[in-house]
């Protein structure tokens, strides 16, 4: 039975890495619809617009727009209304302009998407394309439209049934330079790599992501996307209890109790 396919982003419906996502989705299956924000979502990690009312904007046949509306929004809207009593099987969310690794993750609106797909009861992946900002903040698509739908299968062909979704980074060099699709954990960065950030405005400032906190892990997924122009995926668990902690809160009580 064919796949069908749910799409979604957080750059908005008509950013160039959906086309992208749209193209590797079409090699896998003909079912597929897209619900994306109609514009750009970027960090609105898992936010869901309760108490707002939101609206569906329709660009052509199978694709929505949420006005207003988050990635997370639009994959509720898109599993338990659009797609009926027949939801998606498969959540591609991307492809994202800019790499999406680490810790970053948490606050993502891409990684959202897929997650939310697979609570949902679908199977959720997210894809960036990475970029050298220091080099341009265009980016070339090429190892994305090139690799995806493979990288796709062989998830697919993985899987089994575990509870998670999964983060899929492509890396920034030519498509001849791509050394396979490795595998990672996600960096856990040593604090926080979002700051502060002044601006040239008097008075206002910016939420940015000035450097790196280091050190980096080698075998992680941003210096092996970086270093060694592997293609990344990183499975992330939706069961999130620490199991060590919890037995250690089961020893502990209320005093005079």
């Amino acid at each position: 039975m064919a796949l069908r396919i749910l799409l979604t982003n957080d750059d908005g419906v008509d950013a160039p890495g959906l086309a992208v996502m749209a193209e590797i989705a079409h090699a896998l299956s003909d079912d597929v619809w897209i619900v994306a924000p109609d514009g750009n979502q970027s960090g609105a990690g898992h936010r869901f617009s309760f108490g707002r009312e939101l609206s569906f904007v329709e660009h052509g046949p199978r694709r929505f727009a949420v006005k207003g509306g988050s990635p997370a929004d639009c994959v509720v809207a898109g599993m338990t209304h659009i797609l009926g009593d027949k939801p998606a099987d498969l959540v591609l969310s991307g492809v994202n302009a800019g790499q999406n690794l680490g810790d970053i993750v948490n606050c993502s609106g891409t990684a959202a998407g897929a997650r939310e797909g697979v609570l949902q009861g679908a199977i959720g992946i997210a894809m960036s394309q990475s970029m050298d900002y220091e080099i341009t903040r265009k980016p070339d698509w090429s190892n994305a439209a090139r690799f995806g739908a493979e990288v796709v299968e062989a998830i697919l062909a993985a899987h089994g049934d575990d509870d998670v979704f999964y983060n899929v980074n492509f890396p920034y060099c030519g498509t001849t330079e791509v050394t396979g699709l490795a595998a990672v954990a996600h960096q856990r960065f040593s604090r926080s790599p979002i700051r502060y950030y002044p601006s040239d405005n008097d008075g206002e400032f910016f939420m940015a992501i000035p450097e790196t906190p280091l050190p980096l892990d080698p075998k992680a997924d941003y210096e092996v996307l970086r270093r060694g122009n592997a293609i990344t995926v990183t499975p992330f668990a939706l069961q999130q209890t620490h199991r060590g902690a919890l037995e250690r809160l089961g020893t502990i009580g209320l005093k005079g109790r």
